[in-house]
């Protein structure tokens, strides 16, 4: 072997580490690398991730159970708020596809926390 061979071998292999390490900032900038996170607890878990809605590029909406509670909290790029505390979490067997579907028209449709905070949100724009 001689010195080209090893500083070809060198440049492709820190051209390899520098698209590992590009697609793993691609992952963690997309959101992707915190559900990929894995946490182990001994007993039964306290906290769920109940939904997740994008707002738009930056916010996105995000239903969070702990315990028999829900808290609706807007997570941005650098700032969080927390919307609503404390809601009452519903049984895990309604889900909002059939509480929907069971609505007969538009006047008894949700008007859960998703659509209060949608609607001023509206309300905000206009």
């Amino acid at each position: 072997m001689d010195l080209a061979e090893y500083v070809r071998f060198f440049l492709a292999l820190g051209f390899v580490l520098v698209l590992i390490a590009g697609l793993a900032a691609l992952v963690r900038r997309s959101g992707l690398g915190d559900r990929l996170a894995v946490t182990k607890s001994n007993g039964p878990r306290r906290l769920d991730l109940v939904e997740v809605r994008p707002i738009d590029a930056k916010r996105k909406l995000v239903l969070i159970r702990r315990d028999d509670r829900e808290h609706l909290v807007l997570l941005g790029h650098g700032s969080d708020l927390l919307i609503e505390s404390a809601i009452p979490a519903r049984p895990a067997s309604e889900s909002p596809i059939s509480r929907q579907s069971a609505a007969p028209n538009a006047e008894t449709a949700d008007t859960g926390p998703l659509a209060r905070v949608a609607a001023k949100l509206r309300g905000a724009a206009s």
